[in-house]
């Protein structure tokens, strides 16, 4: 699905495009298997997120940087927590990097995200146990951007942080979502009941099939 990802992602290009990314394996991987070229101009790759968990080859902007590296482009980071206090939240908002950051969200042309299953992105996020218990109660099955939607694709909560949000997508030309494996099956049906209409799904076989199945089973 990686490479998938990045034959798909390369037809799409433009000069001077401005690509968002988050963080995660498979979004890491597709770096992988974009052809190191020069062959358009003023790319510039910025972090869709704040970072999330330990492992900062897998955050946003080592993966920024990844992908500017093999296609001759630059980038622009985001280094803060995913998940912000209010009173943090707040005080960065007003911050000139932040508003800088928050106006090139505004004229990104593709967004390359993931979509994570709704309590395994809780514990990455190092919720407490009362958080995780909340989200299971709300009935969270799927998260993205910060946002936790149900099985209707209902959000149903949302964390504080600074990065993409729901809203600037709709306005986004290209948004690619890349998400596999049959765990993930129930969190892509939850997110695509409200993913704008131009997104597109790179999976794999094993998550199509339990979709299918699933889908059998609830009609």
């Amino acid at each position: 699905q990686s490479q998938e990802a990045a034959k798909y992602l390369e037809s799409i290009l433009s000069d001077e495009f401005i690509i968002a990314v988050t963080g995660g394996t498979t979004i890491a991987s597709i770096s992988n298997y974009v052809h190191q070229t020069d062959k358009w101009k003023r790319l510039l790759f910025i972090a869709a997120r704040g970072g999330v968990g330990k492992d900062v080859r897998l955050q946003a902007n080592t993966i920024a940087s990844l992908f500017a590296n093999k296609m001759n482009g630059s980038y622009r980071t985001l280094y803060m927590p995913d998940s912000l206090s209010e009173e943090a939240y707040s005080t960065m908002k007003k911050e000139p990097f932040i508003k800088e950051m928050v106006d090139l969200y505004e004229r990104t042309n593709i967004i390359i995200h993931g979509i994570g299953d709704a309590l395994e992105m809780a514990r990455r996020r190092n919720s407490s146990l009362e958080e995780i218990q909340r989200l299971e109660e709300i009935g969270a099955v799927s998260e993205a951007f910060g946002y936790y939607f149900n099985s209707q694709g209902e959000a149903v909560h949302r964390i504080r942080t600074i990065g993409v949000q729901l809203k600037q997508l709709e306005n986004m030309e290209h948004l690619l979502a890349v998400a596999g494996g049959t765990k993930k099956a129930n969190a892509l049906l939850s997110y695509f009941k409200q993913a704008p209409a131009q997104t597109v799904l790179v999976t794999d076989e094993g998550a199509a099939q339990e979709m299918m199945r699933i889908m059998e089973q609830n009609n």
